[in-house]
């Protein structure tokens, strides 16, 4: 069971609400090859508003995540894309249902 996670908030800045939602399409297959990765949501709240959910098994695994090629886009497109800074927060989980 995966006992790690990130719950990551993004807010679109005015008029680059479908421009973020193609970025989070796009961001899965970076995750995809994240062998560490084992739960990867994106999603939206509103029309602005959108977030991310990802489960790792180990605390390394999440950092590697946090390190890897999602953040990376972020940085070099978020000027662009996000009113403000993305909101990153480390979770503990603490029950989850995962196909495997």
């Amino acid at each position: 069971m995966p006992e790690y996670g990130f719950f990551v908030e993004f807010e679109a800045k005015p008029g680059k609400e479908e421009d973020v939602a193609r970025f989070l399409e796009e961001a899965k297959a970076i995750v995809d090859d994240e062998p560490g990765t084992l739960a990867w949501f994106a999603f939206r709240l509103g029309d602005s508003s959108f977030r991310i959910f990802d489960a790792f098994e180990t605390e390394e695994e999440r950092e590697t995540h946090l390190q890897g090629g999602v953040r990376t886009a972020i940085e070099e497109r978020g000027g662009e894309l996000f009113a403000v800074p993305p909101t990153i927060t480390p979770v503990g989980i603490i029950a989850a249902k995962i196909p495997g």
